[in-house]
């Protein structure tokens, strides 16, 4: 009796062997691209619920061994969808993955030569996207563009004139001579953000750091170039960048080629610039000019509004309706060895005081080449034509020539145009002419910059599960 259940149990044991062994297997294929069904390498495949893994190689082929049938397989990498397949046995299971950009706000590149999770990273961070940045009206300028998008962050005017400078502060007030803006770091490369004040004292007699409220140089690069940024302003950010970094720093990445057919893109935006809300006139009567001035200043009222009326200087300085233009035209693509992104713009923009205005030309181009399977080259070339015409305006003077100085002391019945000589009279009560600083006073800067990064990068080791970049 006892050999017979023994000799059964080797039965069973016999009969069950070939379904143990049907439960377990190898699944293996090929990962590519749907857009262009190239090979993807670095995929990682997983059996879901377990931790057996895989990754898949150069040529985007993989192998994993399974336990047990049927099992749902995981593909998933960074910028690409992921995606769950079930298979029912051992079989060769092809998968392509399509782009997604979903996934690619969880990664943080740190300065470090790391990218880590957002939920891991020690630094304060803010990011702004392309569409966040521009939004639906083209903006001025880069800082300008990020004004009410950085939670945390002060940003203010230092100047309303076309192409106006801002100040960016992340951490507050960080040195009390030296520099308390961020640093800026586009494409990997340190950018000088440098304002050079560098205003005629001997013109307003106003301080030299305040006559001309200069524009930042950031303000040189075009908000549409770029794809994102990534602020950090938390204090281990020096610990990245060095002590430049104490006041924070600003990480701009600009618009790069992708795979596929070659995409134009032309934009135009057209609009007007005008001052929102005037103080407006006085309402001045002859007992009030008397009160205030005595009574040789009536005659004066009263021959001017004989003449035609009172002369509203504030509305002959800022009454200008100024044009806005703002033309971009951007080409993108590439194939598996070269990817490349063209970016052109043109703004041009009036100031509401007459022989004002700011314009900018902007040729921005990147390329990143694959050289071979080790070597890969990555180029960013920005050139920018920059000029503006900010006149006198909010300056700490005592000469008069600044308009915000010289209006509070204009009396509005007296004429201070010129003659028909072309001879402008002055002003009596010691504050400079306005109409002669608007038609003839000129406070102008012109740019010509060229920024250029270049960046080689060599695998040196690189498993699938390990990669070493220089």
């Amino acid at each position: 009796m006892k050999q017979k259940l023994i000799g059964k149990s080797f039965l069973w044991l016999f009969l069950a062997f070939p379904l143990w062994a049907f439960s377990q297997g190898t699944v293996s294929g090929n990962i590519t691209d749907s857009s262009y069904g190239g090979p993807l390498a670095g995929v990682d495949v997983v059996v879901k619920g377990t931790s057996r893994g895989a990754i898949s190689d150069f040529d985007g082929n993989y192998s994993i061994s399974v336990d047990s049938f049927p099992a749902t397989l995981v593909f998933s990498s960074l910028g690409y969808e992921t995606r769950e397949l079930t298979v029912e046995g051992p079989t060769t299971l092809n998968v392509s993955l399509g782009e997604s950009a979903t996934g690619l706000d969880e990664v943080i590149v740190t300065g470090l030569g790391t990218s880590i999770k957002r939920s891991n990273l020690a630094n304060a961070v803010a990011t702004v996207s392309n569409d966040q940045l521009v939004g639906t009206t083209a903006q001025t300028t880069l800082d300008g563009a990020l004004y009410g998008k950085l939670t945390g962050v002060n940003i203010t005017s230092s100047s309303g004139a076309p192409g106006g400078g801002f100040a960016l502060r992340l951490r507050g007030i960080s040195s009390i001579n030296g520099n308390n803006q961020p640093l800026y770091i586009v494409d990997g490369v340190y950018v000088n953000n440098a304002e050079i004040p560098s205003g005629l004292r001997f013109a307003s007699g106003a301080n030299r750091g305040n006559e001309e409220n200069s524009s930042n140089r950031i303000a040189d690069l075009d908000p549409n170039d770029i794809q994102n940024i990534e602020v950090l302003k938390g204090a281990s950010a020096a610990a990245i960048y060095g002590t430049r970094a104490n006041a924070g720093v600003v990480i701009i990445t600009t618009k790069r080629g992708s795979l596929g057919k070659t995409e134009i893109k032309f934009s135009q935006d057209t609009g007007f610039n005008t001052i929102i809300n005037k103080l407006g006139l006085r309402p001045w009567t002859a007992q009030s000019v008397e009160d205030a001035f005595g009574a040789a200043e009536v005659t004066l009222y009263n021959q001017a509004i004989a003449s035609g009326g009172l002369i509203d200087y504030e509305d002959e300085i800022y009454g200008e309706t100024g044009l806005i233009t703002d033309t971009r035209l951007s080409a993108s693509g590439g194939d598996e060895k070269t990817k490349f992104y063209v970016g052109a713009s043109y703004r041009d923009e009036e100031g509401i005081i007459k022989n004002t205005g700011f314009d900018r030309f902007s040729l921005r181009a990147n390329i990143d080449h694959t050289i071979s399977n080790t070597f890969s080259f990555s180029a960013s070339s920005n050139y920018v034509r920059s000029s503006s015409s900010r006149s006198f305006t909010g300056n700490e003077n005592e000469g008069g020539l600044s308009y915000g100085y010289t209006l509070a002391f204009t009396r509005p019945w007296i004429n201070l145009f010129p003659d028909d000589t072309g001879t402008y009279p002055d002003n009596p009560n010691y504050s400079g002419n306005p109409i002669f600083v608007r038609d003839l006073a000129r406070n102008e800067d012109r740019n010509n910059r060229f920024i250029q990064g270049i960046k080689l990068t060599t695998n040196i080791l690189n498993t699938g599960d390990d990669a070493v970049k220089l």
